[in-house]
Parts: C-alpha cells; sequence; structure tokens
C-alpha cells in the first residue's frame, strides 16, 4: 500500500514573486522641457490558485511538486503605463479537497463545486509610480513605491473522501459475504 496511486494528503510549499516597482518619470516632448511626473504603477505579483475539477480524484499530481512558483510584477513605465501583471498559477484538485496552513493548521477553504477558483497565496501588490504623489507643496516627487515583497508559505492540501455506499447491519448479518 505504499506506492499506491492514491493521494489524499500534499504538503506544498508556495512561493509568489515581488510586486513590481512603481516608475519615477518625467514628462518630456519636443514642446515641453519640464513636464510633471507620469510614472506608471507596477504590476502586481501572480496569485497561486486552487480550482476545483470533478474529473480529478487524487491529488497525485502534486505530490512531486513540491513548490509551486508565483511569477513577479514588472515595474511600472513612463507616461503612466502600469507594468505588466505576473502569471498566476492554477493548481486543479478534486472537488472535496480543503486547503490549511501548515503552521496553525487551520481551515482556509473548501474546494465543494467543479470550476470553483479560490486565491491560496496572494502575489505582492505593485508599488505606485510617482504620479500619485504630486501634490500643491510638491509637484514634481522624486520618488516612487516598491512593489510588495515576495510571499512563502507552506500549504497542506487535503481531499476529503465521502463514500457512494455505506454498509449497515448486525454483526455476522453477512455484510461481508455480500461484498466477496
Amino acid at each position: 500500500m505504499s506506492n499506491s496511486n492514491f493521494v489524499d494528503y500534499v504538503k506544498i510549499c508556495c512561493r509568489t514573486g515581488a510586486g513590481g516597482p512603481g516608475a519615477v518619470h518625467f514628462h518630456r516632448d519636443k514642446l515641453t522641457a519640464k513636464g510633471g511626473p507620469d510614472g506608471g504603477d507596477g504590476g502586481r505579483a501572480g496569485h497561486i490558485i486552487i480550482k476545483g475539477n470533478k474529473q480529478m480524484w487524487t491529488l497525485l499530481h502534486l505530490k512531486y511538486r513540491k513548490h509551486v512558483l508565483g511569477t513577479a510584477g514588472e515595474r511600472g513605465g513612463s507616461t503612466l503605463k502600469t507594468g505588466a501583471n505576473g502569471k498566476d498559477d492554477i493548481l486543479e484538485v478534486p472537488i472535496g479537497t480543503i486547503a490549511k496552513d501548515f503552521a496553525t493548521g487551520d481551515v482556509l477553504f473548501e474546494i465543494t463545486e467543479d470550476g470553483q477558483e479560490e486565491i491560496l497565496l496572494e502575489g505582492g501588490r505593485g508599488g505606485q509610480g510617482n504620479n500619485h504623489f504630486k501634490s500643491s507643496t510638491n509637484q514634481s516627487p522624486r520618488y516612487a513605491q516598491p512593489g510588495d515583497p515576495a510571499k512563502e508559505e507552506w500549504k497542506v492540501l487535503e481531499l476529503k473522501l465521502l463514500a457512494d455506499v455505506g454498509l449497515v447491519g448486525f454483526p455476522n448479518a453477512g455484510k461481508s459475504t455480500l461484498l466477496s
């Protein structure tokens, strides 16, 4: 039974990327020598998402994938261009899967329907560009917000099994004989 293909408990390390930093940029063109701030926002890092799939019965495909890595967000650009968001990593699991935090043992959520998506670990938020920090007293801010740092947490995915049929009866009533 040790080399069975049925896996109902998996511990995985989830790591998201960092959010992209905001840009420090000032508007320049052939008619404007000293324009105002126009630095764009950084993109958010990719989430790690759990999605229910009624065609799956086991967590075997996640047994040997111990590390799930999200991608980082891109930095903001000039002329209020927002950086690209990181790519979300979607893990498909069977219906009846429970997600828990490994450190505390708290239940985060349960997948109960086909196609249900829940965020297991959120990616870092992107930073704001210098356009957001302008004011009447500071018309040319030379700073922007950095993106949120990367997160790393251990999570547990556990498959809750529900029986299709149950046999109830008195002892020596022939339940085992019926099955054989």
